[in-house]
């Protein structure tokens, strides 16, 4: 799996053209019936089945990109190194590994060396963000019931 620190942005270019490739896209997307339509390459006139759920995913990807985001594309099933994991949490390989021994996100020891599911990590990432944001609101509520916030 490409590292995560590796990843780049879309150029302008590259941005431009996946925002007019996203717009074209999405406006077919609602017209397609077919669980498997088939689509032209203009320049090649080759054709080829692509899944509907395939497509949909391009679009977001486009979408994505055209908004100048960085893209990468990861199984739900793949394996991560204890590093790339907590490079996708922000965090150091060493908390990261803390959290794992704490049983906070499940993982596999192959040898001396830790496993975990992509799926795994970003369901722990969803669930830190979720506590986070529910705090916050409980403090806002807090704050407001004190009679410290102004709403």
């Amino acid at each position: 799996m490409e590292e995560l620190k590796n990843i780049k942005g879309p150029s302008k270019e590259e941005q431009s053209a996946a925002f007019e490739s996203y717009n074209a896209l999405e406006a077919v997307l609602k017209e397609i019936r077919d669980k498997s339509p088939e689509i032209e390459i203009e320049e090649t006139k080759d054709k080829i089945r692509i899944p509907l759920k395939a497509l949909k995913l391009l679009a977001k990807i486009l979408k994505a990109m055209g908004e100048g985001k960085p893209i990468s594309v990861v199984p739900i099933a793949a394996e991560m190194t204890t590093q790339a994991a907590a490079e996708f949490l922000n965090c150091s390989r060493p908390h990261f590994v803390k959290l794992l021994e704490e049983g906070e996100i499940p993982f596999t020891k192959i040898g001396k060396h830790r496993r975990v599911k992509f799926e795994d990590v970003s369901n722990y990432k969803d669930r830190m963000k979720k506590e986070q944001e529910d705090l916050i609101i409980q403090m806002m509520k807090s704050d407001e019931e004190s009679g410290l916030y102004d709403s």
